[in-house]
């Protein structure tokens, strides 16, 4: 009898895998796929709701089974709010990883422009309904005379791009990515 006691009220370390795993498997096709609701919905209610269970759950424990509840807790959390943060670099990096040989296809499938922009598609964008939407292009740079600007992190209007630019990154040799300003376009600059 004192044995299955003791084995109840050791630290489970699976539980904090277990809660990372959970939220990696929750919050990653949302931040991929970019739906911006749904991620926001998922910090704010999914993970506040998994957060009052856990509490609930941990306070019924006794002991290292109640301290094993609070680190899944903690490790869950921390991992949400880490991926919710970085989740436009972490998206774009992987869409690039991912899908690079068909952007860059689409991209030098543009016409060259007459005034000496550079090509350009449309690479992501966000916003919400009435609030006025956000663009990033994908801009192929054959001089990568961005390189510098990307370096460093510089915003405002550039050589080839009509309009001013909140940031500029680099994905590869020529080719980066253009934050344009909220309600701001290729075509229609403010």
């Amino acid at each position: 009898m004192g044995d299955k006691t003791t084995k109840r009220d050791r630290f489970d370390w699976r539980l904090p895998f277990y809660a990372a795993i959970g939220a990696l498997t929750l919050f990653v096709p949302i931040m991929f796929y970019g739906i911006d609701i749904v991620e926001m919905l998922y910090i704010f209610v999914a993970a506040l709701i998994i957060s009052l269970i856990s509490l609930v759950v941990a306070i019924r424990k006794r002991g290292l089974r109640s301290l094993a509840v609070l680190s899944m807790l903690i490790v869950y959390l921390a991992i949400s709010w880490w991926l919710f943060k970085n989740s436009r670099e972490l998206r774009t990096t992987t869409r690039w990883l991912l899908w690079s040989n068909d952007y860059k296809a689409k991209v030098l499938a543009q016409p060259d422009s007459a005034n000496g922009l550079l090509k350009h598609i449309e690479w992501d964008g966000w916003g919400f309904p009435g609030a006025g939407d956000t663009v990033v292009y994908l801009v192929f740079d054959p001089n990568d005379s961005l390189s510098t600007v990307a370096r460093s992190h510089s915003s405002g209007k550039f050589s080839g791009i009509p309009c001013k630019v909140y940031q500029v990154r680099r994905l590869e040799s020529h080719y980066y990515s253009v934050l344009f300003y909220t309600d701001t376009d290729w075509a229609h600059c403010n």
